[in-house]
């Protein structure tokens, strides 16, 4: 099920959007590495992502006035587990 970033992202700023993962995580896995994509559209830019532990961020520019982008965050863990999260985001011009 695809998550909704609740902040609407206007074309001209540059941002950084954040999932915490700890929840699904538990106390005995930890965040090793994280890759973000644009699943569908164009005109998103990712600018770079980092991580920590327990949760990814990814800074984004761009973005198309009156787009719906999908964005996939893949993490693997120590523990060798893969998880993959969609998130939402809305573009609009303010």
């Amino acid at each position: 099920m695809a998550l909704t970033w609740p902040a609407v992202k206007d074309p001209n700023i540059v941002k950084d959007y954040s999932l915490d993962w700890s929840d699904l995580l538990g106390s005995s896995d930890t965040i090793t590495s994280s890759t973000w994509t644009i699943a569908d559209g164009s005109g998103l830019t990712i600018d770079s992502s980092s991580n920590t532990t327990t949760a990814t961020t990814v800074w984004l520019s761009a973005g198309t006035d009156v787009t719906n982008y999908s964005l996939l965050n893949r993490v693997v863990t120590a523990g060798g587990r893969t998880y993959d999260q969609t998130v939402r985001l809305k573009v609009r011009a303010k």
